[in-house]
């Protein structure tokens, strides 16, 4: 699917992120988390943002909402344009209103993300009501019928429950109902099955799937698995070291990689077309420490093709055509 076709297939742009930069600034060094990040969002787009734990990922999407920690998290640069409009530039009031109600997040640890101390019913119900404008009576039905469609079993009565006497499945599906309860235009779905086992992590993947199919949501599945997002996403960010290095749509990622550390995630997912014998592909080495890097490309001291200009300047983009975009001095050449 050619990147044109498929604005038609998922309309207009509702997301704009543009040289957005995410710092941390602590007392061994500037942490440059996020670090000229730039990509869009259709509306009814699924987007795949993948890497390894300490890439930028999360602090993207903690940007977008602007929940990053201050201090020492700062947003220092770049634009966030939802619908046209500039989140960074908005007051915290008409903020507020966005954050929930047009644009939802699912946060990567359900347990935690829940009020240990309240029953469901008061965190769904005060939610509804305040986004909504619902009386209680129309939010706890609303609240049910989404329970409900999250496959809650008698969820009339499991709504005055309190978290702890849910599972962690169950408790990532009270999440995802809260988080679809206000109609959101965008969900952020932040690692939503790292927690929990391999069949209720498919179960949980598909629920997200059709329910926000069903309600024309726009997700940011954020994951570090490249498994997760081949039967999820339409197109993938591929980021290492605070920004992106790899760019397009899901089938031109998956069929003609061009970064060595792309190359490198999609080898590291089990095969069942392999021989058991054959050893699953590990990346050497470890994530580089983000603080205060030169301008090179960070992937070069794990990468098997680096070549003497990749540690002493970072790659520009190429467009390899159809949307398709990589930062490597290798393919670039």
């Amino acid at each position: 699917m050619k990147q044109e076709e498929k604005m038609a297939v998922f309309g207009k742009k509702i997301l704009e992120v543009k040289n957005l930069r995410t710092h941390f600034f602590t007392d061994e060094g500037v942490v440059k988390a996020v670090d000229d990040v730039s990509f869009s969002l259709s509306k009814g787009e699924v987007l795949g943002i993948v890497g390894e734990s300490g890439s930028g990922k999360s602090v993207t999407n903690l940007s977008i909402i602007n929940l990053v920690q201050s201090p020492p998290g700062k947003i220092i640069g770049g634009e966030i344009l939802y619908n046209g409009e500039d989140l960074l530039k908005m007051d915290k009031k008409k903020l507020r209103h966005i954050r929930g109600a047009k644009i939802a997040m699912i946060f990567q640890d359900p347990i935690t993300s829940l009020n240990p101390f309240l029953r469901i019913s008061t965190q769904m119900i005060e939610t509804i009501q305040l986004h909504q404008k619902l009386n209680r009576r129309e939010a706890k039905a609303r609240a049910i019928e989404m329970l409900t469609l999250a496959g809650i079993p008698a969820a009339e009565e499991r709504i005055n429950n309190y978290p702890h006497q849910f599972s962690g499945g169950m408790c990532q599906r009270v999440m995802i109902a809260m988080g679809l309860s206000c109609n959101p235009e965008i969900l952020i779905a932040d690692e939503p099955t790292s927690a929990l086992d391999v069949t209720i992590q498919a179960q949980i993947l598909e629920l997200i799937k059709d329910l926000t199919k069903k309600f024309e949501t726009a997700v940011i599945l954020i994951t570090h698995s490249l498994g997760v997002v081949a039967g999820m996403c339409n197109a993938i960010i591929v980021m290492y070291a605070g920004r992106i290095v790899e760019r397009g749509l899901t089938e031109n990622i998956f069929e003609n990689p061009k970064h060595p550390y792309t190359r490198g995630l999609i080898k590291s997912v089990p095969r069942l077309d392999k021989q058991d014998t054959e050893r699953l592909f590990s990346i050497p080495g470890q994530p580089p420490n983000v603080i205060d890097l030169p301008p090179c490309c960070p992937f070069f001291p794990r990468c098997s093709e680096a070549m003497e200009i990749c540690k002493t300047r970072y790659p520009d983009e190429k467009d390899y055509g159809n949307g398709h975009f990589a930062s490597c001095w290798k393919e670039g050449l």
